[in-house]
């Protein structure tokens, strides 16, 4: 891997110096050099020649001013030049005493270049100092860095994904494989695309707007399994696997093919620029027919769908997980505990369940290795050198969003997306996706920490802790002063959110699977205080209402960070309001639990006064804060699912699916004590 050289630290000319930070992200690998600044000031007025007539990449924020003149007038040379010894996407930038100089490998090169200068300039107004004299050179670790666009439950405001493409570029993220779902309007199969979908144009357009800022966008088209979408309406039933289910479709009837391949060409013809088409094939389980195992069913399917790629100029890409299942290893590639002579003792048993097959694995396909928590478990990188070994394509996928609900947890899952960029890097991987699964729907803002990391550390690989990560993470998108760990409030407010989840649930409630009970409210939403003996709750629940009052002071303190950033700093402020929504929704479950706890001491039911209110109140700013973006509810002719994962957002049409535990509760408090105040 190239090794990339810049200025760290550098001192102020001022008598009284201090040290200049510099936060790049992602990072680029940095080496001393003098304490000198440059004449060129981060507010002069920028005029840029190119010797090769190169036009000027899009340029961001603090360069956006930038405009081409001659060379006697201009602080900038660029140029694009293919012979330097660099890999695709690479770029030198050079800050001299009176000029600045950008080399691109290619095109895309010469666009990251450009972004970087762009955060310098911003370093630079933030510390109050000219530009430092500098030397970089960059390029990515990963070829193919891009991140998943899951549209399986809702759809933001067409604005909003042109923000997105705008935001992904100025990260150096590269490719979207966008699940459509039914978010796209098929025209040869009308009846899959929903009433809310986006056109195939639009699509187009949206990809045209993507490509001039360097990022591919490629469809993902669920095929095999994951085909509820498809196989819920009653004209395409006679293709499901399992007559009673919607989840997979035959695949030996010939007409699976004729939709899928239909829904593959209305996709590609959505995403003109595309390399790939995602297939999917995840997590599906057939029926055994013509006397031919799971793992035989797979591979038919794969063969055919691979050729229909490999016929219209696209190289497929698929979930890798069902052969390896079929053939046994599906406990290595997840379990940490077993240790490297458990796994060999497993592989060198069950490896033939694959060899017998080896040659209908097709030799067209990218096989993505995804593991989204345990990354780095022997058998995760014993499956990839598999594919390695046998002259087969393996990409990875991690996930900065799988089944949390509300928000990302663990830490926004940067350790994994650190480690499993690591592993991709040291084996010269194909690439690496990030999966940001809408299952539970949390707001697309409150992943951006997560594409964040997977920027970081698939570009630059192991460069960054992920303490210097998060804290250049609010450098950048908060402002410089609020780097300081003081300011974490997202890791902080992990806590309330995991203790919402199950607060107002009894102790074997699960809100998933809320809306699938017989009488969700009586079996799954906690019990209420008896008034006719006083006490008996509170000795019941002392170790839920101990969570309470803990999650609420937790609440507290994310509150009083949130509101100092935005009255102090003047970035992402939309972001910040999500978060703040999310923190106040756990605030009023809480709540609600400490006013059961005071009813049950006096029998006084005027704590429950206006808690209706108080709850309608907060919905109501929850949905507006959320719905400046997104469509938070279904259409009225929507068809749901069978919903066999049990999504919550699959639960409802409107937006109910994200309030249902608080809405059960106060339904059985109103019908309980039917006191008119509430």
């Amino acid at each position: 891997m190239r090794y990339i050289i810049i200025l760290l630290l550098i001192f102020s000319c001022s008598p009284n110096s201090e040290e200049t930070k510099f936060n790049l992200l992602p990072s680029v690998k940095l080496n001393s050099n003098t304490n000198q600044y440059s004449t060129i000031s981060p507010n002069d007025k920028l005029i840029a020649f190119s010797n090769s007539n190169d036009q000027l990449p899009i340029l961001f924020s603090n360069s956006k001013n930038i405009i081409t003149g001659n060379h006697f007038e201009s602080k900038i040379e660029f140029t694009i030049d293919s012979s330097v010894d660099l890999p695709s996407e690479g770029y030198y930038l050079k800050i001299e005493k009176n000029k600045i100089k950008l080399t691109g490998k290619d095109k895309p090169g010469l666009f990251y270049a450009f972004i970087t200068l762009d955060q310098i300039i911003e370093d630079s107004n933030n510390n109050k100092t000219n530009l430092p004299i500098l030397s970089i050179e960059d390029s990515p670790s990963l070829a193919f860095r891009p991140i998943h666009l899951d549209l399986k439950h809702h759809t933001e405001k067409q604005s909003y994904y042109f923000e997105l493409i705008d935001e992904l570029a100025k990260q150096k993220i590269n490719g979207i494989i966008v699940e459509f779902e039914d978010k796209l309007k098929y025209e040869s199969r009308p009846e899959v695309g929903s009433s809310d979908s986006f056109t195939i144009d639009w699509w187009i357009q949206l990809s045209n707007y993507a490509i001039d800022r360097n990022i591919m966008i490629n469809p993902l088209v669920q095929g095999l399994g994951h085909a509820s979408y498809i196989l819920k309406h009653e004209k395409n039933q006679y293709l499901r696997d399992d007559p009673k289910s919607d989840w997979a479709f035959n695949p030996l009837n010939p007409e699976t093919y004729e939709l899928q391949f239909d829904l593959y060409s209305d996709a590609i013809k959505a995403t003109p620029h595309g390399k790939y088409l995602h297939v999917g094939g995840d997590e599906v389980h057939l029926i055994k027919r013509d006397n031919k195992s799971e793992l035989e069913l797979n591979l038919i399917w794969l063969n055919k769908v691979c050729e229909f790629a490999d016929k219209h100029g696209r190289i497929p890409i698929f979930w890798d997980d069902m052969p390896l299942k079929h053939a046994g290893f599906w406990n290595s590639l997840f379990n940490d505990k077993m240790t490297e002579s458990q796994v060999d003792e497993l592989w060198n048993k069950n490896e033939i369940n694959l060899m017998k097959f080896i040659e209908k694995f097709p030799k067209n396909a990218v096989y993505m290795r995804w593991n989204y928590q345990k990354s780095d478990t022997y058998g995760n990188l014993k499956a990839m050198d598999w594919y390695s070994k046998n002259d087969l394509k393996v990409m990875g996928a991690t996930a900065g969003q799988t089944r949390w609900t509300l928000m990302p947890q663990n830490e926004s899952n940067i350790s994994q997306i650190r480690s499993f960029s690591i592993n991709s890097i040291e084996k010269k991987l194909d690439g690496l996706l990030l999966t940001l699964w809408d299952d539970d729907s949390p707001h697309f803002e409150l992943y951006k920490r997560g594409i964040s990391a997977f920027s970081e550390y698939s570009w630059s690989g192991n460069n960054l802790s992920i303490d210097e990560f998060k804290s250049r993470y609010r450098y950048r998108n908060f402002g410089s002063e609020f780097s300081n760990s003081n300011y974490g409030f997202i890791d902080i407010l992990e806590e309330p959110v995991q203790m919402w989840l199950n607060m107002l649930l009894s102790e074997n409630g699960w809100r998933p699977g809320l809306s699938k009970k017989e009488n969700p409210i009586k079996t799954e939403i906690i019990d209420i205080p008896d008034l006719d003996n006083k006490g008996d709750w509170i000795k019941k629940h002392s170790e839920r209402i101990k969570k309470a009052k803990k999650s609420i002071k937790i609440s507290k303190k994310v509150d009083l960070i949130i509101n100092e950033i935005q009255k102090k700093g003047v970035k992402n402020q939309y972001t910040l309001e999500i978060y703040n929504q999310v923190n106040q929704l756990t605030k009023f479950s809480s709540e609600l639990i400490l006013k059961l706890e005071n009813l049950d001491k006096s029998g006084d039911l005027k704590h429950l006064n206006g808690i209706t209110k108080e709850f309608n109140k907060m919905r109501s700013n929850f949905e507006n804060v959320y719905s400046k973006t997104r469509k938070i509810n279904k259409p009225d002719d929507y068809i749901l699912d069978q919903d066999h994962h049990h999504h919550p957002a699959n639960q409802t049409k409107n937006f109910d699916w994200q309030f249902l535990t608080e809405i059960m509760l106060l339904e059985k408090i109103n019908k309980t004590y039917n006191y008119e105040n509430l």
